[in-house]
């Protein structure tokens, strides 16, 4: 889809020449490690899964055509009615890998309802040989069912059009189709009808396969890929992938990783980024538009989805994402240069991050229940909220950054009393806990099981003022009350059956399940010096009504506490741990700059930022107009 002027994209390409032999050989080398990385999937599986979408595809016809019949209709016009599935994420795009599930569309005639779509075709779903953990979200922004089928797992999605039947060879292009539509359909459709676009969009579509592999790999192994937790999803990394390679149109793979990281690590945020220019459509619906819109205007690091109608796929970009993810691409663009340079293998890339060794201090929020399916919504719900509580961590005095990791570590704890369940609860699991499975707590009055979900967010604490004296407390009192009081808010929470914690802990805190086997570095033992008498410690006189914003506060520095958040748990009627007070949470801030993790929002001057080959601009790629 070359735009009138003969080129992909907003800006003309920075270079249009071939790649040279040293960026070909260091392309073989990157897709033998790829390989290596076990980033493709088998021949076997992609036959299951063509088997899965071919039995997926018959079962939406009948679906439709159950549907038809109950509303009415002739058997001939059911039988015409249609309905067909379309394929979008990774797996359309051709990037997916061993075990990635399939988003997959359905697209069903005006006369089949979404309620139709949980009712029936949910309950039919449910009756299908091969199909497990069958899950329904009607309520989600985007409605989803989510199963598996033949062990794939399947995310499903539904759009109804308003046509009287879908034909076989119906495609989504057309923004016309969105016409009569309501918001959660268009929000559907959008997911397919952007990865076409990415692909029409790109010169190459081999090479942004190949290049996009290479970026999703390095973005999870680094716990950068989430949009939900304030980095980037999927789409936002393909679009970021699919600009490179507009700029770069005739570059091999290893070429465009290499321009990847240096262009990104000195994109001119928030200068978005865009694979075409935005447009204006057939509905009274938003586009994404700075100018117009202030919401829009906040955004910390646009990408534009190149579908109609134009949204934002960033906008849970924080400040601290934002600057973990720049440094990212600085640590990435250093590796690459010395990959081409033959000082470096590919490897290196793709190193574990280093989140739970990266910081001293970290807040650990703990979502738990008494029963399986209940956990599964209630620590979505929570996690959903987890960006709220870190933009308001960022209002506090004294705190750099705050990093959320990018999943939450399940659990399941029998336990056979209230004091056990307490201390599940609180993230205190013994091992005579962690070793005890299900059939060890039969019969046995008052045990139960105690899901679990743990979320946990790195503090980067400022280093202390030359001159200053004495220990400093870090209040995050505010932030942590304020997030229990907004989850609590969700409209299906139960007091009884759900429960929340969050309090902050040492990196020596932490649990082993957050580590690898062997990843842990042994304690160093310690001998204890004997406690000394001390003046009654003086309480906090914030108020956790009000934020603990970046204004100075004596008062909030006057107490040195390595204590836990004052917090009463208590195992209610079901057995099911819940907060009876809200936390009052100090951390301790006797901080070094070689016992934490320091970042300089205001000066980087010092970080020396890598530059592509010589003749090539950087500046020509954010030349794009913005509405």
């Amino acid at each position: 889809m070359d735009n009138n002027q003969g080129f992909l994209g907003v800006t003309p390409p920075i270079a249009t020449s071939e790649s040279t032999e040293r960026e070909k050989e260091v392309t073989t080398s990157l897709m033998d490690e790829l390989r290596r990385q076990n980033t493709m999937e088998s021949e076997e599986e992609a036959r299951t899964r063509e088997i899965v979408l071919g039995r997926l595809a018959a079962l939406v016809k009948s679906f439709v055509k159950t549907v038809s019949l109950a509303r009415g209709l002739s058997e001939a016009a059911a039988e015409t009615a249609g309905g067909k599935i379309f394929t979008f994420g990774s797996y359309r795009l051709g990037v997916h890998g061993p075990g990635s599930d399939i988003d997959t569309l359905c697209v069903v005639p005006k006369h089949v309802s979404r309620e139709d779509f949980f009712e029936v075709f949910e309950g039919m779903l449910r009756n299908t040989e091969g199909v497990t953990e069958v899950s329904g979200v009607p309520d989600a922004y985007v409605p989803i069912i989510k199963l598996k089928i033949s062990g794939i797992p399947i995310d499903f999605l539904m759009a109804r059009l308003a046509l009287s039947s879908i034909p076989d060879d119906l495609t989504l292009q057309d923004d016309n189709l969105l016409r009569n539509l309501d918001d959660r359909c268009i929000r559907s459709l959008g997911g397919s009808r952007v990865t076409d676009q990415i692909l029409r969009l790109v010169p190459n579509v081999n090479v942004f396969r190949d290049a996009l592999r290479c970026i999703k790999l390095w973005a999870s192994r680094r716990a950068i890929y989430s949009n939900v937790n304030g980095f980037l999803g999927g789409v936002a990394w393909a679009m970021l992938v699919a600009r490179i390679c507009q700029l770069y149109p005739n570059a091999v793979a290893g070429a465009i990783v290499s321009r990847f990281f240096i262009i990104m690590h000195q994109w001119a945020w928030p200068q978005p980024v865009l694979l075409k220019q935005i447009e204006d459509g057939p509905l009274q619906v938003r586009v994404w538009n700075p100018k117009l819109y202030p919401s829009d205007r906040a955004h910390r690091m646009p990408i534009i989805t190149p579908a109609y109608p134009a949204m934002c796929a960033t906008h849970n970009v924080t400040a601290s994402t934002q600057m973990v993810m720049t440094e990212e691409f600085k640590k990435g663009a250093d590796i690459v240069d010395k990959v081409i340079v033959g000082s470096a293998d590919w490897s290196e890339l793709f190193t574990k991050h280093d989140f739970f060794h990266k910081y001293r201090y970290y807040l650990q929020i703990i979502a738990s229940t008494g029963e399986h399916e209940l956990q599964i919504k209630w620590a979505g719900t929570v996690e959903s909220r987890l960006r709220q509580l870190v933009m308001k961590l960022e209002l506090t005095e004294s705190l750099t950054l705050a990093h959320p990791f990018i999943k939450g570590f399940e659990q399941v704890a029998y336990c056979v009393s209230d004091d056990e369940i307490r201390l599940v609860a609180q993230g205190d699991t013994t091992p005579a806990i962690a070793k005890r499975k299900a059939e060890d707590i039969e019969g046995i009055e008052g045990a139960r099981p105690v899901f679990s979900t743990t979320f946990y967010v790195g503090l980067g604490i400022e280093a202390k003022q030359p001159g200053s004296t004495g220990p400093r407390r870090l209040d995050i009192s505010w932030p942590t009350a304020d997030f229990t009081k907004m989850v609590k808010s969700w409209d299906k929470f139960d007091e009884v059956k759900m429960g929340i914690i969050v309090r902050h802990i040492k990196s020596s805190g932490l649990p082993d399940n957050v580590f690898d086997p062997g990843e842990r570095q042994p304690k160093p033992v310690t001998k204890k010096r004997p406690k000394q008498a001390k003046p009654a410690e003086k309480a906090s006189d914030v108020s956790t009504d009000f934020p603990v914003t970046k204004k100075p506060r004596p008062s909030s520095y006057n107490v040195a506490s390595d204590s836990t958040p004052t917090q009463v748990v208590k195992p209610n009627e079901n057995g099911v741990p819940t907060v009876t007070r809200a936390p009052q949470t100090a951390v301790s801030a006797t901080a070094t700059p070689t016992s934490v993790y320091f970042v300089d929002i205001k000066d980087q001057a010092n970080i020396k930022s890598p530059q592509v080959p010589f003749g090539e601009s950087v500046a020509v790629a954010t030349g794009a107009s913005v509405p």
